[in-house]
């Protein structure tokens, strides 16, 4: 209902942050740590609910140059998309593949996800990522420019 309200813009994140204050509201303030003020669709709410509660550091409707908008930028290397029935009109999956290499050239590493991904199977979604960034902290995949590696120069 918060996600729904927020999303609408009947309430306002900072009245009810504000309205949580004190030592007994800990489990409410991270409840709206939840809400995605601009969600696209229930599939990012869940997903980024799945990527919380891994602990994750999460970043939502990220702008990337010459990329767009991201659903989700994980630890700063990882893009993760979510996607609807929309995206498999042939149109969208072209914008769709674009975009991942894309990304891709700009050093980031791409993870695309489904409905049947996002609510059926969340554990194998996550153990992927995991899989991804820790291929990464091992050296698999080399650093972004922007996190002091110059692979790309």
């Amino acid at each position: 209902m918060i996600q729904s309200a927020a999303g609408r813009g009947d309430i306002s994140l900072e009245f009810l942050y504000a309205s949580c204050s004190g030592k007994r509201n800990g489990k409410a303030r991270k409840l709206l740590d939840l809400v995605i003020p601009r969600a696209d669709s229930v599939l990012e709410v869940l997903a980024n609910t799945h990527f919380a509660r891994a602990g994750l550091r999460v970043r939502r409707h990220v702008n990337i140059p010459g990329v767009g908008e991201v659903d989700f930028l994980i630890e700063e290397c990882l893009v993760v998309e979510t996607d609807g029935s929309t995206h498999f009109e042939p149109r969208s999956v072209k914008k769709d593949q674009r975009r991942n290499n894309r990304s891709i050239l700009g050093g980031y590493l791409v993870l695309r996800y489904y409905y049947e991904d996002v609510v059926h199977a969340p554990e194998a979604m996550i153990a992927e990522v995991l899989s991804v960034l820790e291929l990464r902290r091992r050296g698999v995949f080399p650093a972004r420019p922007a996190d002091g590696g110059d692979e790309y120069a």
